[in-house]
């Protein structure tokens, strides 16, 4: 898109105001954290000292705002111990200026690289260095530096232990990740009654993964409901898929339709009840209807086969959820699983093992070693990390050369808009220039029409820090209208007159989002260059998921569910990068490098139906003891090998071939049908051979039938990337293209795929929406 159009996105998109559901509680629990500091320092240091250990408890509570699973104390003591120690080097260096500015520079640097560790800590270290440059002007003397340090840390323990004291929903994040889940399942049953190949996002599965990681202290205080009902619902997922799904042996209409129909609706509403359950922290309510109909007696006489077998497999799982939702014991949750032999020969016990997450010291190595790996060339993080540095210096230079005084607005407004990506840098930067512009405004009327006193600006100071808490979530502009008001007050308490910081605040503020905006211009880390290198990343995982699903078909006795479940996990890593990326990219300035938005639709929906194939095929996994299908195994072998040749082709801008697996999955069709007939005629197999592979004959043309999928799903992604569409044109629409288009590859015929109406929409208006496809 143009650069106006992407401003005026931006610019939109940092002014909105969400609808969100705000958290009172909370809100007040750190407003009064904040009133506690500032009151007992003024009562023992005075209002200088009382400002700058009002900015330590202030950023503590924001730091207990983030999203983390963590114990909220811990982030509470490490927010306002760093904001001690930055406060206090600084201030040892602040004389001599060319010192200053390569502490600046060099602790701007290390808060950029932190962002490879995660968005929590890389906002907490930014605001860190945002803040630093306010306080580190408060001290006038050593000892007064290291009094205010120490009063940060105490405004850290403050908040801390009201947290502890006064806890707010002590599992809401996590009860909260694990009914979206559920949610999110429940949502996709219902879609599936009309939809039998309806999208699903595996977002809600993987957030809901991330909140089941707990240390050791967490796993010994974790509610019980919080015990195991993620596990059921990866595994409700595929049966649902499977049930619905056409390809497994329902017609896509008629009674045996009409049926499935009923037991998806019923799981969604049996799904949504164990959500509204773990999110209040309730008893289990079932609308009886919903247990009826998985009651039916005649449901063996309608549905035979596999999709017998998945409702039958559905109901299970879903008693189990049932269970788990009311916070059964441990014991409990044991006999329930014990009672599940057909869940496909997963091993109960190991399904249960709490997932471990570091301690908070744990993750100092670990958040290291994520910037070590980030340190390379070509690093989105490392451009970042130069990007703000060197702004945060050039801000602090011209600021201070400027006759405005105050002149470290301008470097703390860039160090606190500016992001890894340029949607955010940009929306962030307008976001703050205008609730700057309003706090600013807000705050002055109100020192002028009342003429508060220290203890009053401080009450004021605190009442815009709890609306802040309050409105986090509703958006940037909201917030920093807040937080402009908060250090107009505060500072005003500390003594400065309004008429000392306004002017400067807006223009310095103005300032500040300029070079932020003008220094990714210049030296931008654009992901839309990076588009095919998602893409082959998210091909290589999902070829290995086949592979590995394949496999299992190919030798049941050697399976490894654990290694289907981490090919799966990849798949769904690999496929969150490319969605982010191209989020990324759409909202960028520049022109596509390789890959039109038109391609990108298409492949991605060639990938999705590639992992939709596997996913039907993990829902039916055989036994242990279960008849192989040998000819599985080269299949999986020519999938995963081309697979890997393939992703490699298409960061080099090539057009993949799939010749291996065309000639596996010929030769497996030409041996089961003997050198003659087609598959399935009678022609192509003796009656004798016929009656020896009775057991055999049913897996064999599943799985056969998945390879041939397979195969489609990998010729469209070719025809996706095999395209002469000129470069995108400055709009965001591609150029029509003056060749011919491409030969379609020889292969088998392909099945008519329904397609998502909405996908068809998407389609029809030259792909400018991202479209969700299902895939794991």
């Amino acid at each position: 898109m143009s650069w106006r159009r992407a401003l005026k996105d931006t610019a939109r998109s940092g002014l909105a105001v969400e609808k969100t559901r705000l958290e009172p509680l909370v809100a007040v629990r750190g407003a009064v954290g904040l009133a506690i500091v500032i009151a007992v320092s003024l009562w023992a240091f005075g209002p200088v000292a009382a400002a700058s250990s009002a900015f330590g408890a202030f950023q503590a509570a924001i730091a207990t705002f983030q999203r983390s699973w963590r114990p909220r104390p811990e982030l509470a003591l490490a927010s306002g111990t760093s904001l001690a120690v930055s406060t206090f080097l600084a201030y040892l260096t602040v004389s001599y200026e060319p010192l200053f500015l390569a502490l600046l520079v060099a602790w701007t640097f290390a808060a950029g690289m932190s962002w490879a560790a995660g968005p929590t800590i890389g906002l907490i270290a930014s605001s860190n260095v945002a803040i630093m440059l306010v306080t580190v002007t408060l001290p006038t003397s050593v000892a007064q530096a290291a009094g205010h340090a120490a009063m940060m840390i105490v405004g850290g323990v403050v908040q801390a232990a009201l947290i502890v004291l006064f806890p707010v929903r002590r599992w809401g994040a996590h009860r909260d990740a694990l009914a979206d889940a559920l949610a999110a399942e429940g949502d996709y049953a219902r879609r599936l009654r009309h939809d039998p190949l309806a999208a699903f996002d595996p977002l809600p599965l993987m957030e809901a993964r991330n909140a089941a990681a707990v240390t050791p202290r967490q796993a010994r205080r974790r509610p019980a409901e919080l015990h195991g009902a993620r596990g059921l619902a990866e595994r409700i997922r595929p049966v649902l898929a499977s049930l619905a799904d056409p390809a497994t042996g329902v017609p896509a209409e008629g009674r045996a339709r009409d049926r499935v129909r009923e037991l998806l609706g019923a799981a969604a509403a049996v799904l949504d009840a164990a959500a509204h359950a773990i999110r209040h922290g309730e008893p289990v309510t079932v609308p009886p209807a919903a247990l009826a109909a998985f009651r039916t007696p005649d449901t063996g006489s309608i549905l035979t086969g596999r999709p017998y077998r998945a409702a039958a497999r559905l109901d299970t799982l879903l008693k189990d959820v049932v269970e788990t939702a009311g916070g059964a014991s441990p014991q409990g949750r044991e006999e329930a699983r014990a009672r599940l032999p057909e869940t496909g020969g997963r091993p109960a016990a190991a399904s249960h093992r709490p997932r471990s997450r570091p301690t908070f010291l744990g993750l100092i190595p670990v958040a290291l070693k994520a910037m070590r790996e980030e340190f390379r060339r070509g690093s989105p993080i490392v451009r970042h990390a130069t990007r703000v540095s060197v702004v945060a210096a050039t801000g602090y230079v011209l600021g201070s050369w400027l006759p405005l005084g105050h002149g470290y607005w301008a470097p703390l407004t860039s160090v606190m808009v500016m992001r890894p990506d340029f949607s955010q840098t940009y929306s962030r930067a307008v976001a703050r220039l205008g609730g700057t512009v309003v706090g600013v405004a807000v705050a002055t009327a109100v020192v002028r029409l009342a003429d508060p006193g220290t203890y009053l600006s401080g009450a004021l100071a605190v009442v815009c820090a709890g609306l802040m808490y309050l409105l986090m979530r509703t958006g940037q502009f909201a917030a920093q209208a807040c937080i402009a008001a908060y250090v107009v007050l505060l500072l005003g308490m500390g003594g400065e007159e309004w008429n000392q910081t306004v002017p400067e605040r807006v223009l310095l503020t103005l300032l500040g989002g300029l070079l932020a905006m003008l220094a990714y211009a210049v030296y931008p880390a654009w992901e839309t260059p990076r588009l095919r290198t998602r893409l082959a990343d998210w091909l290589a995982t999902q070829g290995r998921y086949a592979d590995v699903v394949f496999g299992a078909y190919a030798d049941p006795a050697h399976r490894s569910v654990p290694d289907v479940r981490k090919a799966l996990l990849s798949a769904r890593t690999a496929r969150a990068a490319w969605h982010a990326a191209v989020a990324r990219a759409t909202a960028e300035p520049v022109r596509h490098r390789g890959l039109s938005r038109t391609a990108a639709d298409d492949a991605e929906d060639a990938l999705a139906q590639l992992g939709r194939v596997a996913m039907l095929l993990e829902a039916h996994l055989p036994e242990h003891g279960a008849t192989p299908v040998p000819a599985a195994a080269a299949f999986a072998e020519a999938l995963r090998e081309s697979t890997q040749h393939g992703a490699k082709a298409i960061r080099e801008r090539r057009i993949p071939t799939w010749d291996a697996v065309r000639t596996a999955l010929t030769t497996w069709e030409t041996t089961e049908t003997g050198g003659g007939g087609e598959p399935g005629e009678p022609g192509g197999i003796s009656e004798t051979g016929r009656t020896g592979a009775a057991a055999t004959s049913d897996n064999d043309q599943f799985v056969r039938e998945a390879a041939r999928r397979v195969l489609d799903a990998l010729i469209e992604l070719s025809e996706a990337l095999d395209t002469a569409v000129a470069p995108m044109t400055l709009d965001g629409t591609a150029a029509a293209s003056e060749t011919a288009p491409p030969q379609k590859p020889d292969g088998p015929p392909k099945p008519d795929r329904p397609r998502n109406p909405e996908d068809s929409a998407a389609r029809g208006t030259g792909g400018d929406g991202v479209r969700n496809p299902d895939s794991p």
